[in-house]
């Protein structure tokens, strides 16, 4: 369990904001390339999603570490507990998809036999051997999860719109310092 603080850090705040870009990018980038028809453009775009997913991959281990080492704060004291319950396992689902996703599409990749070369410059191992039913059952999992991401992010953006503009506590001034807690 990591331990408590009053406020996060600005290393903490600037992870956050760069993940939820990266992660946003790469969901639009993946929607996008479905219906790409085979190109030299569409090559390219799902190198750029691969690498999108392994920084994420590797951010989000940053991530964990620094959250560990500096905490996190309390959730409001007045917040019912059945909310403080849905908030810590909302936050534990988006790590976990922080990790699933991007293996998910590393596995899927190796499954369809086309490495994931990091920036086009570092080769990064196949996790599977080549193997097309593998392959679809990545590509499943992966779309899946895709799609829970979704689902978790609406509940965790709307949990904190909830909590600023009808609780007006300071759950959202921790991740945005410049707004003025309501």
């Amino acid at each position: 369990m990591s331990k408590i603080t009053d406020h996060y850090s600005r290393l903490q705040i600037s992870l956050h904001w760069l993940m939820a870009l990266m992660i946003i990018g790469g969901l639009a980038m993946g929607v996008y390339l479905q219906d790409l028809p085979l190109s030299p453009l569409k090559l390219k775009l799902i190198a750029w999603h691969k690498w999108n997913g392994i920084t994420v991959l590797l951010l989000f281990a940053v991530r964990l570490a620094v959250r560990h080492l500096q905490g996190a704060p309390a959730l409001p004291a007045n917040m019912p507990g059945w909310q403080q319950q849905a908030a810590v396992w909302g936050h534990r689902m988006l790590y976990l998809l922080m990790l699933l996703i991007p293996l998910s599409g590393w596995l899927m990749s190796s499954a369809k036999g086309f490495g994931v070369v990091y920036f086009g410059v570092l080769p990064l191992p196949d996790l599977v051997g080549k193997n097309a039913d593998l392959a679809d059952l990545f590509k499943n999992a992966h779309a899946l999860l895709n799609q829970l991401l979704l689902l978790v992010l609406a509940g965790h953006i709307g949990a904190a719109l909830k909590r600023h503009y009808l609780e007006r506590d300071d759950v959202l001034t921790r991740m945005l310092p410049f707004l003025k807690q309501r």
